[in-house]
């Protein structure tokens, strides 16, 4: 008897798990049904393009020294950067908007011919990236830098800080294009576009300039480093799959 109630014990939790796996698979949302293509598929890559000017430049800042110790080299590093980040503060800039990049600390050797390299001494090096929101303020703000003790700029690079709107403006044009290519395919094969099929998004954003590297002195007087934003070119590509009949 205890065997007989066993079994049923085993139907109960097959009947279980059954009802739950049908319930998981009613929840699941239905598959669209596929619509094979019945006429002529035409395939088009079309590109959407806009213009933009930049409102934030990332560059970066840091400072390297040198020194007969591994130590002394840090600690006038220390001090120099303290105040290059205590400087981009004070000039306004938040600090979500610093953000180390690299640090190291290397030994210095001088080589000769047939003698082991001999360590002379050690260079510190710190880098920090720096987003400007203010692009018109960021020659300013680079100059103040410099004469707070940072000696090496990377970049600029420039892009936008809400890009959505741009974008969707360029994926439009793109699938525009693409109609109007298909258009006239279609009417060079003395036939009509049908439908649209299927749209992928091949990938799109902004082209970034080359990157500069440039070491820097301070400077006693002068006007101030230009920055120029210029305009920069949002793109988008799409393959559209188009049914001509």
């Amino acid at each position: 008897m205890s065997r007989h109630r066993i079994l049923r014990g085993g139907a109960i939790t097959l009947l279980a798990l059954t009802g739950a796996a049908a319930t998981a698979q009613a929840m699941q949302p239905p598959v669209p049904p596929m619509h094979p293509t019945q006429g002529t598929r035409l395939d088009i890559v079309a590109e959407g393009e806009v213009s933009r000017r930049p409102d934030i430049v990332t560059i970066g800042a840091g400072v390297v020294t040198q020194a007969a110790t591994a130590g002394e080299a840090t600690a006038d590093n220390a001090r120099r950067m303290s105040a290059t980040i205590a400087a981009l503060r004070k000039a306004g800039v938040a600090e979500r908007d610093i953000q180390t990049s690299a640090l190291s600390l290397n030994p210095q050797y001088r080589y000769g011919e047939n003698v082991p390299p001999v360590i002379t001494g050690y260079q510190a090096s710190n880098q920090v990236s720096v987003r400007f929101r203010d692009v018109a303020r960021s020659g300013a703000i680079l100059d103040t830098l410099v004469a707070q003790g940072a000696n090496q700029i990377n970049g600029p690079s420039f892009a936008l800080d809400k890009p959505e709107a741009a974008l969707d403006e360029a994926r439009l044009q793109a699938i525009a294009a693409a109609r109007a290519r298909a258009t006239l395919y279609a009417r060079a094969a003395g036939m009509t576009v049908r439908r649209i099929v299927s749209i992928s998004e091949a990938g799109g954003g902004a082209p970034q300039p080359p990157m500069m590297v440039m070491a820097m002195r301070a400077k006693s007087e002068g006007a101030d480093t230009p920055v120029q934003a210029g305009e920069q070119k949002i793109t988008v590509s799409v393959a559209v799959s188009f049914e001509l009949q």
